[in-house]
């Protein structure tokens, strides 16, 4: 038997087996089962290397956005708006076949947006083009999971399960548990808070199936089975996604206000050009950058030149970025702007920097 096969049995038992207090250890150890599978499933084959055109794009400018969905959502549209960049759009499935870069120039920041070929179910166990497709996806900042409006909530759950089970996990914080893998001492394990989802019993069961027998564990929150299994295997990517309703010129008003309304949800139309400023200014945020502009000794601050950083960079940071050596000469800064109690302030090193903000820094 196949790992496809094992895991479509792992899953069909999972769906058969009734949630209550008698099945929860029978459970978390097919959930262990099913995480370990897929691991092995997402391992790249000896064989396969060495073979097909380049898929993966080199990282540039200062953040990276995956455009993901179906075929014939609108990605290539969106990206042909929001870029210099022009992807081939058609009305027929699969028109993209490789990974197409484009930058959005927007706040003074250069945000490289990649339109990916359309996933489609089953992708996850390298159907289409879905493994090279979601291997992309983990190494960008934001995703942007572009969604039919006329097809409801389908696609998003198909694909939300497709990501879920090669392990990015969507608008999802890391679970806030401990766990360090010893080389003797057996299993030691306690909580800071009272636990619901998890036993000390159903944690040794699941350790055990990866062949863990000695290992430190500290549960700092509520967990459930499926994220200790997540800290277990460690390779998991937790980043935020925006769901983007596509088409909404060809719903009723209903409709578009009941989507519109969802968490992590923005509505717009790249026919007729709606709503894509608020798009915009929804994925700077999910972005978190900051921009920060210089200012020489008696001159006007350079704001034709911003240095762009993300949320809660430093005076530090922002040396770096100007030069690596800067900070074995620093004396003090100058800044301007909203992180400051008045202006202009001298600061340290440690200084939080804020958006917008203009700094002068002054060497030994």
């Amino acid at each position: 038997m196949g790992i496809l096969e094992k895991i479509s049995e792992i899953e069909k038992e999972i769906a058969r087996t009734q949630k209550n207090k008698a099945t929860e250890y029978h459970l978390g150890l097919l959930k262990a089962k099913l995480a370990k599978y897929r691991a092995q499933l997402l391992e790249p084959s000896k064989s396969a290397a060495g073979k097909g055109e380049g898929f993966d794009v080199m990282k540039s400018g200062d953040a990276r956005v995956a455009l993901i969905g179906f075929p014939s959502v609108g990605k290539s549209t969106f990206l042909s708006l929001m870029t210099s960049t022009a992807s081939e759009a058609a009305s027929y499935e699969f028109t993209t076949l490789t990974c197409i870069p484009g930058v959005i120039e927007y706040k003074g920041a250069n945000i490289q947006l990649l339109d990916l070929p359309g996933i489609i179910e089953g992708a996850a166990q390298g159907k289409g083009r879905g493994r090279q497709v979601i291997a992309v996806a983990r190494t960008s900042d934001v995703v942007i999971m572009m969604l039919d409006a006329t097809k409801g909530e389908v696609q998003r759950l198909l694909l939300e399960k497709e990501l879920e089970s090669v392990g990015i996990r969507l608008n999802k914080n890391k679970p806030n548990i401990y766990f360090k893998p010893k080389k003797g001492g057996g299993i030691s394990f306690n909580s800071t808070v009272p636990l619901t989802q998890c036993s000390e019993k159903l944690v040794q069961l699941i350790l055990h199936e990866y062949k863990m027998f000695n290992a430190e564990i500290l549960f700092r929150e509520d967990c459930s089975p499926d994220d200790f299994i997540d800290v277990i295997v460690g390779n998991r990517v937790y980043m935020p996604c925006l769901y983007v309703y596509n088409k909404i010129d060809q719903i009723s008003m209903e409709e578009v206000d009941r989507l519109a309304r969802q968490p992590h949800s923005v509505v717009i139309s790249c026919g007729m050009k709606l709503n894509l400023d608020y798009l915009l200014e929804t994925l700077w945020e999910y972005l978190a950058l900051t921009c920060i502009f210089t200012k020489k000794r008696g001159q006007r601050p350079d704001f034709s030149d911003a240095i762009i950083l993300r949320k809660g960079a430093s005076v530090e940071h922002v040396c770096h970025q100007i030069h690596r050596t800067l900070t074995s000469q620093f004396k003090y800064a100058l800044v301007w702007g909203t992180s400051t109690k008045y202006s202009p302030q001298r600061v340290g090193l440690t200084h939080n920097m804020e958006h917008e903000d203009v700094i002068q820094i002054v060497k030994k």
